[in-house]
């Protein structure tokens, strides 16, 4: 097994392991991916990121996202300001433009320690989260425990949103897994539990597939104010508050959805 140089970075404590692979092979697969994320053996993170080569002419890099079970993913929002962070850093430029399996996505610095990433279009069509059947997606047939009548939406990625009256009160560890692999959801789904304190607040967990219960999830708060706006329980922009801290989103009248918040590096090393 090949040395691997990593950074370790994060948005509101939401994790990764990011590595550069555009120098050549970093011979990664599920099962090194696997070993990566352990938090007891191994460097331990939400995901790892992978900036490779773009395919794109328009696009800075692409970045593969590997979930710490080792399966791939479309999109990851706070990931994508951090790999942000990193070639702006690099480029010395204040904008990027990173592809992923979902799309081009623009970032930009906000401000100091602060990025702003267009995450792409929201989708609201069945087949579009994809469901396994045609239904309203404004309230999915689907009820679980407490929990019922979610908002789907796709931010690249699949989420059912249940809006409840106290979020820290759902006991999103038992329901979460159950949820994320319903029938009604082919390629599973992140699972978003959402409290509207105001029009223009939101507090956010996120029971994440493939993840678990996470400090933040960029997509997953994208997916809430889309849903809170779509059901007018909120405008088209909100501060979504998660356990690591606060995101600032906006739903665009082109149907984008714009995300801003911190990144921070937490620490570079070598994995053998």
């Amino acid at each position: 097994m090949s040395e691997l140089s990593f950074i370790k970075m994060h948005g509101l404590g939401n994790d990764f392991v990011v590595v550069d692979g555009r120098g050549g092979d970093v011979a990664l697969d599920s099962t090194r991916v696997r070993a990566i994320a352990e938090r007891r053996e191994g460097v331990g993170c939400d995901q790892l990121l992978e900036i490779c080569a773009p395919n794109s002419e328009e696009a800075d890099a692409f970045m593969r996202i590997w979930n710490a079970d080792g399966g791939q993913v479309e999109a990851c929002g706070n990931g994508t300001r951090c790999v942000a962070a990193f070639l702006m850093m690099e480029s010395g430029e204040s904008e990027t433009v990173i592809e992923t399996v979902a799309g081009l996505l623009k970032a930009e610095a906000a401000g100091p320690g602060l990025v702003a990433v267009d995450m792409g279009a929201a989708r609201t069509e069945w087949n579009e989260i994809p469901l396994a059947r045609e239904m309203d997606t404004l309230s999915l047939d689907l009820a679980l425990g407490e929990l019922s009548a979610p908002v789907a939406v796709n931010m690249g990625n699949p989420h059912a949103v249940f809006f409840v009256d106290d979020a820290e009160a759902v006991d999103l560890a038992s329901l979460g897994p159950q949820l994320e692999v319903d029938a009604l959801f082919p390629q599973r789904a992140n699972i978003g539990v959402a409290q509207v304190t105001d029009k223009e607040n939101i507090r956010l967990r996120v029971w994440e597939r493939g993840v678990g219960l996470t400090q933040a999830c960029g997509s997953g708060a994208c997916a809430a104010l889309v849903a809170a706006a779509r059901r007018e329980l909120t405008g088209r922009r909100a501060t979504v508050t998660l356990g690591g801290g606060t995101l600032e989103i906006e739903w665009l009248e082109d149907n984008h959805v714009r995300m801003t918040g911190p990144v921070a590096t937490s620490f570079m090393g070598m994995l053998l």
